[in-house]
């Protein structure tokens, strides 16, 4: 009997997931991967503007707001599991026990592929001090030393999904994914985001600029794949092939 397939996303806020990913989440679902999120922070002090303005707001009651909004998401997107650790954010700073329970949920998930941040983000360094551990713990989780007789970690790709504003983050992207079969789904995962309503509609139009990258690089604007929604993505690491 086969394995399992699954994949992993690690956010470094609980809506980036959504925006940057939703597309991927969907589409890899069904096609029968379980798909883990884990969110590091709500994202509850730096990216719940909307929920702070309201009068008695407290920093618990951003936090219930956020995680609802994520749990609702995930639903929508067809997540097999989401975690959310609650590490605090702007600034997000991991310990070593915190770094140890990323490399479980690795371990745990054992990911044919991981998605995160750019590695560059100076509106956000939230952003790439999470991909900065999300590779650490992707090292640690390949140690033979590290909780010797647990199942250690092959070697996942890592895909660094689109940053918010492109051209400042030195995001190159060297994959696109057609979403076209699943944006109904991201569109009503986005809509669950109410604390960042303003992003819903950039985050369309994303989504529409790159289908136009996808069909340019699946053969051209004559013999071209059509696609109406697409994501793209930066991966780290070679790919090993057998044909081209």
């Amino acid at each position: 009997m086969s394995m399992k397939k699954t994949a992993l996303v690690i956010s470094a806020h609980a809506a980036d997931f959504v925006w940057r990913c939703g597309g991927a989440i969907a589409a890899h679902a069904e096609l029968g991967y379980d798909v883990t999120v884990l969110c590091l922070s709500f994202g509850e002090r730096g990216e719940s503007a909307k929920l702070w303005k309201q009068p008695g707001m407290t920093l618990q009651a951003v936090k219930d707001a956020r995680r609802k909004e994520a749990e609702e998401a995930a639903k929508a997107l067809g997540v097999h599991e989401l975690v959310c650790l609650d590490l605090g954010d702007y600034p997000l700073e991991l310990s070593r026990d915190d770094k140890n329970q990323v490399v479980d949920v690795i371990r745990k998930v054992q990911p044919a592929f991981m998605l995160s941040h750019s590695k560059y983000d100076p509106y956000n360094t939230d952003h790439s001090y999470t991909t900065q551990v999300a590779l650490e713990c992707r090292m640690i989780a390949q140690a033979w030393g590290h909780n010797p007789g647990e199942k250690v970690l092959g070697a996942p790709q890592l895909y660094l999904f689109e940053p918010h504003q492109t051209e400042q983050m030195g995001w190159k992207p060297d994959t696109f994914l057609d979403i076209t079969p699943v944006w109904e789904k991201k569109r009503a995962a986005i809509e669950c985001m109410q604390g960042q309503e303003h992003l819903w509609e950039y985050y369309t139009r994303v989504a529409q600029q790159r289908a136009n990258h996808f069909k340019r690089n699946s053969g051209g604007q004559s013999g071209g794949r059509d696609c109406k929604y697409a994501e793209g993505f930066e991966s780290i690491f070679p790919r090993t092939v057998d044909e081209l």
